[in-house]
């Protein structure tokens, strides 16, 4: 099973069974517990996950927090644990603080089993902050969410670039609240900024406070309308209800998925659900292999899962619709293919453009024309000119940034597909399709004074 499997798994425990715990000792073995083994530590091994671990305070050895996780020998993340029903906005956590400054722990956890608080020292070093920079909830869980705390996982701790992510997380908390405080009552200064780009006249009293209750109203039409434009999405894509996210299509009642193949689909689904929404996915029992399949329609074969128990393998579609045989020793080998599954369903989510389908045979930038072979290499030789042009500013660059991982990096593993850049030592996302290259493409001049026009393509 995926992360957000094994989250979405505890969370329904959780909610089966949270009347029955009635301390704080029940809390810890039923909920911390499976959420700290979610996150891929063993929690019986006392050397990854040590259980009242003891903290040197002012010479004294009797100060135990909940729960140490530990990485090289060192701790890194403690807990600190309420009974389920606690609230932690009334519970005090300097206790946790307390621990956080005499450890070298740079994240401290403050739970009740259902409500995580993610604390670190952005503010002051070795001094836990007073507010968290991530809060999870197990009984609401947010997709956008999930990505980050994964980021804490065995698999994924990176101390380095965890304290960036909980630097970045603490202030969209903050611009998060403020928004939402300006939705519901919004300041003098955000009616103004408004009413001035809309309104000719003078801003005297009266008119301001007509805009208050224009921009509040206009605030929360706003964001009706994107969730019904994203509901009317769903009903024109789906057409018949979306399957939830934890149960697929079911085939015939003669033809059942083995637990091997509802869970190979299951991992195809997780790897995919960043750049496709899971309803679009199907799965389809043959004799000896299941497809998965877009939009359930044979023509947009993505793979095919063969799972003899002596010998298993995954067949991965390409753009011309051949089929590439990897061998597998476990379910789990399927992680490592995520590139290749990705590629063919971006190809099959940009060719109906009409752009995908050609060739790039050439590029024109002011004036000048640069022969290609591939699309990619209209981003890379576009970056190339701007570094060679702009060599004292070419890091400006890496500002550029897609929703969920960013197009440039000097380090080839926050990316895809990393391409490097000639004459710097800046890489490129290249695992992009047509209409995504001659986008950024464009971004790209523009970044450094240049407008569209000066960049064109040729292709056939």
């Amino acid at each position: 099973m995926d992360f957000i499997d094994d989250l979405r798994a505890l969370s329904a425990k959780i909610q089966k069974q949270q009347d029955k715990i009635q301390n704080e000792a029940a809390t810890k073995t039923a909920f911390v517990m499976p959420f700290i083994g979610a996150l891929g530590y063993n929690v019986f091994d006392p050397t990854e996950v040590t259980p009242e671990y003891t903290t040197e305070i002012g010479g004294s050895k009797d100060e135990k927090v909940d729960y140490a996780i530990f990485k090289d020998g060192e701790p890194v993340i403690l807990f600190e644990c309420k009974w389920r029903g606690a609230d932690l906005d009334k519970e005090n956590h300097k206790q946790l603080a307390k621990y956080f400054a005499f450890t070298r722990a740079k994240f401290g956890i403050f739970t009740n089993g259902i409500l995580y608080r993610f604390y670190s020292d952005l503010d002051d070093n070795n001094k836990m902050d007073k507010t968290p920079f991530l809060e999870f909830d197990m009984l609401n869980i947010k997709d956008s969410l999930v990505e980050e705390l994964k980021k804490f996982s065995k698999s994924s701790f990176d101390l380095n670039s965890l304290s960036i992510i909980a630097s970045k997380l603490k202030y969209m908390t903050e611009i998060e609240r403020i928004i939402e405080e300006q939705v519901n009552e919004p300041s003098d200064e955000f009616v103004k900024f408004f009413a001035s780009q809309v309104y000719p006249g003078k801003l005297t009293q009266p008119v301001r406070d007509q805009f208050a209750l224009i921009t509040k109203e206009t605030f929360k039409q706003f964001i009706n309308d994107k969730i019904n434009d994203r509901l009317n999405i769903a009903l024109d894509a789906g057409k018949t209800p979306p399957l939830p996210p934890d149960k697929p299509p079911e085939p015939p009642e003669n033809e059942k998925l083995t637990d091997e193949e509802r869970d190979g689909y299951f991992i195809i689904r997780s790897l995919l659900r960043a750049i496709v929404d899971p309803s679009r996915l199907f799965i389809h029992k043959k004799a000896n292999y299941c497809a998965v399949l877009l939009d359930d329609t044979s023509h947009k074969r993505i793979a095919r899962l063969y799972l003899d128990p002596k010998h298993k393998y995954i067949g991965i579609f390409d753009e011309q619709k051949q089929e590439e045989m990897v061998d597998i020793s476990t379910i789990d080998d399927i992680y490592k293919l995520e590139g290749k599954l990705e590629a063919i369903v971006r190809y099959y989510d940009t060719r109906k453009s009409g752009r995908t389908s050609k060739s790039l045979i050439s590029f024109m930038f002011k004036g000048q024309r640069y022969e290609t072979k591939h699309w990619k290499d209209l981003l890379i030789r576009i970056c190339g000119i701007m570094a060679e042009l702009h060599k004292d500013r070419f890091d400006e660059i890496l500002t550029l940034s897609g929703t969920k991982k960013p197009f440039f990096s000097k380090n080839p593993a926050d990316l895809r597909s990393p391409d490097l850049i000639e004459g710097t030592d800046v890489f490129a996302e290249v695992n992009l399709s047509s209409d995504s290259i001659l986008k950024l493409s464009k971004k790209v001049i523009e970044k450094f004074g240049y407008p569209e026009s000066e960049l064109s393509i040729e292709a056939q």
